[in-house]
């Protein structure tokens, strides 16, 4: 291939850190959709605080656009755009079938189209390849390749970063898969696992954060049978994490773009083939009800306390899906709150690290910028760096309840935690 020139599809939480890193070293465009989000990044910012404005000006070598045209002279694709689920928790292709129609009518004999979004085996080439081959009136493996290499961004994490994981790659051809693996092996420092073919890359990270989202539900479930036991949960798992291979997982909300989301991918696709998960459909249905469990928790010990739960103030300290991160995307945070709102408590939302904007227009709850006193309960929903320091106890009344979802606070200064 003469010189390598890269297109990035979707500069979120996913893309930006790979146009970033491409761009130190290659000539790479960064394409989005968003008008606002290609302003705010010429700009040298990133409102998903994964990327500094000192990185974004190091990539000399990259340029931002929403005009399709300025992709045109790429000769390598990276697709890095959402793979949510709908209503009904069914894979939703959409974002990911309108970049490869957006590929599909710039590429070229010889070009290369990186797939990095998380799908079920079989999506690149059995959804993706035919919009391409259709856009551009090219033959897959013939005219154009393709290949996968799964995103392993952990958003807030600032130790497990793009070029300090390892990373998986694959191509549809041994060439091309050769090829895809030297050019990220460009800006990683901890190399890649080449996989054999594109259906091993989709599947090894499809059940990545499903075996992550099973063992959470199975310390989730723990948490639902101490609760009756009288048991503390997290005592329970410091004793257990005294034995050498026990695997340290905690309960709480499983939110986020990919526990919450992935497993459903993998679901989805076992199904079609005529297989009915068991095991991976159960932790989901478990982790997807501990928001509602854990506001009839709140609800039985403020009713315990005496207080009127009609009208109650309740504080919600967080409503990301995870500490020190802004991404809001699929919160579990919420259920707790629509719950205690239909018990009919007037919830507050207290979260340093969200954008208002973000949660006005994804949740339609207006943050409130200034805590007050004599809450009737509160509830610790993420732990962020602000909160550790926080007197939360005094925030509360005299007869209120400190609920901790995350085990961050001493267990004799709160009334319940998971």
């Amino acid at each position: 291939m003469k010189e390598t020139k890269i297109g990035i599809i979707g500069l979120g939480y996913v893309g930006l850190p790979l146009a970033v890193e491409f761009g130190k070293i290659l000539p790479t465009v960064g394409f989005d959709v968003n008008a606002a989000r290609i302003a705010e990044l010429k700009g040298g910012n990133d409102h998903t605080l994964e990327t500094t404005k000192e990185d974004i000006c190091a990539a000399t070598q990259l340029s931002y656009t929403t005009n399709l045209d300025d992709l045109r002279p790429c000769n390598v694709y990276i697709v890095s755009v959402p793979t949510p689920v709908d209503k009904h928790k069914r894979p939703d292709l959409t974002p990911l079938i309108k970049a490869s129609e957006t590929v599909g009518k710039v590429i070229k004999e010889g070009d290369i189209v990186i797939y990095e979004s998380t799908v079920y085996p079989g999506a690149t080439e059995e959804d993706c390849v035919p919009v391409l081959e259709e856009q551009s009136g090219l033959t897959f493996n013939k005219d154009f390749f393709c290949g996968f290499s799964p995103e392993r961004i952990n958003p807030g994490d600032k130790v497990h970063t793009l070029t300090t994981i390892r990373k998986i790659t694959s191509g549809s051809t041994p060439d091309v898969a050769e090829f895809i693996d030297q050019l990220y092996n460009r800006i990683l420092k901890n190399g890649t696992f080449k996989a054999s073919s594109i259906r091993v890359a989709e599947a090894a990270k499809v059940i990545e954060n499903s075996q992550r989202d099973i063992n959470i539900a199975f310390v989730n479930e723990l948490a639902l049978i101490f609760e009756r036991m009288g048991i503390d949960t997290n005592e329970v798992l410091d004793a257990a994490c005294s034995k050498w291979n026990f695997l340290n997982f905690r309960p709480g909300l499983v939110g986020g773009h990919c526990i919450g989301i992935d497993p459903y991918y993998l679901t989805h696709k076992a199904q079609e083939l005529g297989y009915h998960p068991e095991i991976i459909l159960a932790g989901r249905r478990l982790n997807d009800n501990m928001g509602f469990y854990v506001a009839k928790q709140i609800i039985k010990l403020m009713i315990q306390k005496g207080q009127q739960i009609a009208g109650a103030r309740v504080l919600m300290l967080g409503i990301t899906f995870k500490e020190n991160c802004p991404d809001i995307r699929n919160s579990r945070a919420i259920d707790v709150v629509t719950e205690l709102t239909d018990f009919g408590c007037k919830v507050e939302v207290y979260d340093p690290w969200a954008s208002p904007e973000e949660v006005k227009a994804e949740y339609d709850i207006t943050l409130t910028p200034i805590l007050a006193e004599s809450y009737d309960a509160i509830v610790l929903a993420v732990s962020h760096e602000q909160f550790k320091t926080m007197n939360i106890k005094a925030l509360c009344n005299k007869h209120g309840v400190l609920f901790d979802i995350k085990g961050l606070l001493p267990k004799d200064i709160v009334d319940g935690r998971l």
